[in-house]
Formats: structure tokens, sequence, C-alpha cells
């Protein structure tokens, strides 16, 4: 039993290492666009869900949208993703990476979607410049497409508001997990 355990963590952490980043077949540019493209997709599914959200994004000094894929596997769960962040003062964006790993009471898979609104210009700069992240996370997804159901999520933090939801996939999951955030170093 514990061989097998063994055995799934590390085909969840090799399937997660794959989803860490984007794509890197073609030309910077063509990758920085599939970021973009994934970006725009994002804020137009959360614009048609949450209305209200459309001048909140566009009122803040910045926001962050990334795709993440997570495995939870009994007890350990690991996930990876990619991202832009943009500052709204100057139109910079700034490509970054994701990767989490947590503990806790879980089985499955999924594919989720975060939009973080910046408040403040320092809070945009401390995320970008530091990108770390650490809480608990409860929830319930069951979703193929258009199929299913998850648990959406909003969230406060001082001076950024989270939004999060799932795209697809089939999770039971209660962690306590640290996210990271970084600067994509070969798309900036």
């Amino acid at each position: 039993m514990q061989y097998l355990r063994r055995l799934f963590l590390m085909i969840a952490i090799v399937s997660m290492l794959g989803c860490a980043g984007t794509s890197s077949e073609g030309t910077v540019q063509e990758q920085q666009q599939r970021v973009l493209q994934m970006k725009d997709q994002v804020l137009t599914q959360l614009f048609e869900e949450k209305p209200d959200t459309r001048s909140q994004v566009n009122t803040a000094a910045g926001y962050a949208v990334f795709s993440n894929a997570n495995v939870n596997v009994i007890f350990v769960a690991a996930g990876g993703g990619y991202g832009v962040a943009k500052n709204m003062r100057t139109g910079k964006h700034t490509y970054m990476n994701m990767a989490e790993g947590g503990v806790g009471l879980g089985f499955g898979a999924k594919d989720y979607r975060i939009v973080m609104v910046f408040h403040n210009e320092k809070a945009l700069n401390r995320f970008i410049e530091s990108g770390w992240t650490f809480g608990g996370n409860a929830d319930a997804a069951a979703k193929a497409g258009d199929k299913g159901a998850s648990v959406e999520g909003e969230a406060y933090y001082g001076d950024v508001t989270v939004y999060t939801f799932t795209e697809s996939g089939l999770a039971l999951q209660a962690t306590i997990k640290g996210t990271k955030f970084w600067v994509d170093e070969d798309l900036n």
C-alpha cells in the first residue's frame, strides 16, 4: 500500500511539472500570445459570471490571471500553472509561473483559473517581486466543460481580491498548501 501511494505521488508530481509553465513551443512572442489569449478568455468568463468585476478590474492598480492544474492524491497535493500580471497604470505585462504543494486529505484533479485584483500598486509590486502565498483550501468540484458543478471562490486579502473558478475536474479535498508565483525569466 505504501508503495502504491508513493507511485501515485510521483505520477502526480511529474504530471504537475509538465503543467508548471507555458508550452515552450514557438517563439517568445508566440508563447506570450498564448498566455494573453488565456488571460482574455478567463477575464471574459469572469465578467460574464460576475459583471460587477469588470469595473473593479478596470479601476484597479493591476491584476493577474493564472491557469492552474492541481492533483491531490490521498495526503499530498501538487499543482502548477502559468499566467500574467498587468500594471494598469503602465500597461506592462509580467509573465509568471506558479507551483503549489500541500498536505491534507483528498483525492482528485482539477483545472482551475485564478484572477487576482490588486487595489494598489504596492500590493501589485509586492506580488510580482515576492509572489508567495500560503493558505488552506477546502473545495469540491465535479465539472467537465459546461456540465457539472464546482464551488467557486471569492476572497479578500487586504489590498487584493482573488476569484477562482474550476474549468474541469473531479476533486474533493481539504488541504493546507503553499503557492509560489514567480516571474518567468524566459518570457519577460
